[in-house]
């Protein structure tokens, strides 16, 4: 394992208001890194800049923006530059999920789902992959989902952007190799933050135990040290996102249906 060196180091943290995204901006932190906290919840993100700022003796920038919208990664960049801030780490972390019949979901939310989840990733990551490129230092870290490795009925939008997520992120883990640039996917199976009260159903956690944003967080930081393409928080985990290697696609998908059907109100 090589431990990355964090001290001294600026980091974007996106979804930074609450759950992973919090406890990756607490991290990190602790580990001296300075942060830049982007979300849409301007009083979130105030109130944790300034506890970091308190406990942790590092700067915290407050930055709010909806990045589902188009511009909005540019624009954030823009503002980082302003403040004269090099990136070294970027935590793409920022993402929703939508749960119920395809046809019976606002097809402008799960627009809105798309260009969160996967356009505004991979905006950000052209920002500031560059200069990490050429200082052969830094981290791109992108969470997507065990959903990433599996069909998933009902959450088929969401299921999608993190399989793009995954695929992306390994791609660049190997166009990277070398380089002194780490990137990795993180993979968390259902988490305690909350994710399921804005989908408005626990149904889609389909019964898995929760883990907590803090085990999540510590994967992510295992997994950067180990140099890996991605990683998933937690051995039953592990062991479920290989379920498609052995069997069939469409068995897994019609398993993954009855799985993930809504239930009986």
């Amino acid at each position: 394992m090589n431990s990355y060196p964090y001290q001294g180091k600026l980091a974007v943290v996106t979804g930074a208001s609450s759950g992973i995204g919090e406890a990756y901006a607490i991290e990190l932190s602790t580990r001296g890194c300075h942060v830049v906290l982007a979300a849409r919840s301007i009083n979130k993100l105030e109130a944790l800049a300034g506890e970091i700022k308190r406990k942790h003796g590092v700067q915290a920038y407050a930055l709010p923006i909806d990045l589902s919208k188009a511009g909005a990664p540019r624009q954030l960049a823009e503002s980082i530059a302003e403040l004269g801030l090099t990136v070294d780490i970027l935590i793409n972390n920022a993402g929703f999920g939508t749960y119920g019949r395809f046809e019976d979901i606002d097809p402008e939310r799960e627009q809105e789902e798309i260009m969160l989840n996967t356009a505004a990733l991979v905006d950000l990551t052209h920002h500031f992959l560059p200069g990490m490129l050429e200082r052969r230092d830094g981290i791109v870290l992108n969470v997507a989902s065990m959903a990433a490795f599996v069909p998933c009925a009902y959450s088929a939008v969401y299921g999608a952007t993190k399989a793009f997520v995954l695929s992306f992120s390994e791609a660049l883990w190997a166009e990277t190799r070398g380089s002194g640039v780490r990137v990795l996917a993180l993979c968390p199976g259902a988490t305690n933050t909350g994710f399921f009260d804005a989908v408005g159903s626990q149904d889609m956690a389909a019964g898995s135990a929760l883990s907590t944003s803090e085990n999540v967080v510590q994967a992510g930081f295992r997994g950067i040290d180990r140099g890996s393409s991605y990683i998933v928080d937690g051995r039953s985990n592990y062991m479920s996102a290989q379920l498609g290697r052995f069997l069939p696609r469409g068995r897994t998908a019609l398993l993954m249906e009855r799985i993930s059907r809504p239930k009986a109100k």
